[in-house]
């Protein structure tokens, strides 16, 4: 079995680091990871600059490409150029620090590296720890590469990605893992203004995500509640429920 690793944070990151320690001994692995953190990238892809490579080689059997593009661009030159001949069984993708929960998902570069795999047919996982202070790097290892098992056992529909925040918890502490809807909710946003040396004004953005709803089925309310939710995602974004809705609409050209 062939994995491609990638991420967000970037090849230097922690997390991916860890990712590849724990799942080494369950296939050929090979990490075609961002140079520098590409955190909220969404699924920018990078097509009026060339795209540049660097090999890297971090000891302990951790070596991979470093791409000066984004995590969508990594996965789009790894699946369909470097690895083109040979491509991978499955992408995953972290561990991000930080949770990417509810509508995280559409900022997340993490999950982006992912659904992107999904989009050109590979099965892809996403994972990520929550939090930004003390991470429990033991805890997501051992999550990921049980996960990371399942998967390959268990493959997923294509065009299907899964999405896995695991809680901040010592291993012992993790009550379970449950699937989980991606919970709904938005930033709430705050800009401060700043003012540069020669007078000019600059923004700097920061926010809380604010829930919209308290379902007890949610990715965020699992968290919350200490297990790991896994959370299902299609890369197909159509609101069917609301298709004959606007098909009506045709009605009004008919009888004009």
């Amino acid at each position: 079995m062939k994995i491609l690793l990638c991420n967000d944070d970037g090849i230097h990151a922690r997390g991916i680091a860890v990712l590849h320690g724990a799942i080494a001994d369950l296939a050929e692995l090979h990490v075609v990871a961002p140079d520098t953190e590409r955190s909220a990238a969404g699924h920018a892809i990078t097509i009026f600059d060339p795209i540049r490579t660097m090999p890297v080689d971090k000891g302990n059997g951790f070596s991979g490409i470093a791409v000066d593009g984004t995590p969508a661009d990594c996965v789009k030159l790894a699946v369909s150029f470097l690895h083109k001949d040979d491509p991978p069984d499955l992408v995953v993708s972290g561990i991000n620090l930080g949770s990417n929960t509810g509508i995280s998902v559409l900022y997340s570069g993490t999950v982006s590296a992912a659904s992107e795999a999904a989009i050109l047919g590979v099965p892809a996982i996403a994972f990520s720890l929550c939090t930004y202070r003390n991470p429990q790097w033991e805890t997501a290892a051992r999550i990921a590469a049980d996960i990371v098992a399942k998967v390959a056992a268990n493959p997923l529909p294509d065009g299907v990605l899964l999405n896995v925040n695991i809680p901040n918890l010592p291993f012992g502490e993790i009550k379970g893992i449950r699937a989980g809807q991606m919970g709904r909710s938005r930033f709430i946003e705050k800009f401060t203004e700043h003012h540069d040396p020669r007078g000019n004004k600059y923004y700097w953005l920061d926010g809380d995500m604010k829930m919209l709803d308290d379902n007890a089925a949610t990715d965020e309310r699992l968290v919350k509640e200490g297990y790991v939710a896994l959370t299902p995602i299609h890369i197909d974004l159509t609101a069917k429920q609301c298709m004959g809705q606007v098909e009506a609409w045709n009605e009004e050209y008919r009888s004009a």
